[in-house]
């Protein structure tokens, strides 16, 4: 079967003027990019790397694969970028990886991913959204803005926009944590309660049913008052935290969480896979968001880390994410069941 790959990456053009040193932070490597192709031809696939924007629509148009695996980000800071390429895909009957257009919109919008996670009985912190150009006199009259709060852009992935600073305690901190990021980001702000706990994330594969494949606590490795998965952090991951999956968490509380990953994949229309980020505390998990473009690097990606702590291989990862399109599309494509030691992946 001829597999076209949807991606973009990582551009060494100068940043457009006042863009913010995270511009490109979503996007991938050449290296992230050929380790999901070589995993792909071991499958026995013919490899196509389509990468994204105008040469893709070309190349689909021209000579369009059997089948897409997407990991493509979207260009620019719309809160649909994530779809474009799956409403292309959809338009020229091409079958893909991953989760369909609305659920990448929806999922990208964190207040709006948050509300629908909320109506199926998931917790989420209380926030207050704040236009691009809204002003900022009333908000302290908001008497359900919660504090201590985390400041952050509402339609970004990959920790953009989030630092340590961005949590806040003061309205004045708070004002002028939203005026930096409205400087960088062009988009709503989001105010969010800062849930003092234990930062999860959560392994999802599959369909009918999903399965957790791991949850991983993220420590720091320097002890400190306020921990904050920010992008300095993820930058330097190797030394500021340490990866522990699974969860070393009482039975009743990983359940929890688990639950509620698997709540919050369902009611947001995931497919395939995603991964799913909670703040624990008190046993109660609280609904960050969720990714269902999971970053695929092979020595970076936490989906990638998580899933090697919980046993599986890089190989088996990307070939069960590839397993679990195909199910959905049976008939497209022989399939191989994917397995770790002597039980299924899927």
């Amino acid at each position: 079967m001829r597999v076209g790959i949807t991606y973009d990456l990582k551009s060494d053009v100068p940043a457009p003027a006042g863009a913010p040193d995270d511009y490109q932070e979503e996007y991938d490597s050449p290296v992230t990019v050929e380790a999901v192709a070589t995993v792909l031809r071991g499958l026995g696939h013919e490899v196509t790397k389509l990468g994204d924007g105008r040469p893709l629509l070309q190349r689909l148009l021209t000579d369009p694969p059997d089948f897409v695996f997407n990991f493509a980000e979207g260009q620019g800071i719309g809160r649909s970028r994530e779809a474009r390429v799956p409403a292309v895909l959809e338009m020229l009957g091409i079958p893909y990886t991953g989760s369909d257009p609305l659920t990448l919109a929806v999922t990208l919008d964190k207040d709006c991913a948050k509300r629908l996670v909320e109506a199926v009985g998931v917790k989420a912190p209380r926030s207050a959204l704040w236009q691009p150009r809204e002003d900022l006199h009333d908000l302290e009259s908001r008497s359900y803005l919660p504090y201590t709060a985390i400041v952050k852009p509402a339609w970004e992935g990959s920790s953009k926009g989030i630092r340590g600073r961005c949590v806040v305690d003061t309205i004045e901190e708070c004002i002028a944590a939203i005026e930096r990021l409205r400087k960088e980001h062009d988009q709503p702000i989001l105010v969010e309660e800062y849930i003092e706990g234990d930062e999860l994330t959560v392994g999802v594969i599959g369909n009918d049913p999903p399965r957790v494949i791991g949850v991983m606590r993220v420590l720091p490795q320097q002890p400190t008052a306020r921990f904050v998965y920010s992008l300095e952090v993820k930058r330097d991951w190797q030394r500021q935290v340490t990866y522990e999956c699974p969860a070393r968490l009482p039975p009743g509380r990983l359940k929890a969480v688990e639950d509620a990953a698997l709540r919050a994949y369902k009611a947001l229309g995931c497919r395939d896979v995603a991964r799913v980020d909670f703040r624990l505390r008190d046993g109660i998990p609280y609904f960050l968001e969720v990714n269902p473009l999971p970053g695929l690097n092979p020595e970076s990606g936490d989906l990638v880390i998580l899933s090697q702590l919980a046993g599986l291989t890089y190989d088996q990862l990307i070939g069960g994410i590839f397993q679990a399109a195909l199910d959905r599309h049976a008939g497209i494509a022989p399939t191989a069941t994917v397995t770790t030691g002597t039980a299924n992946l899927l």
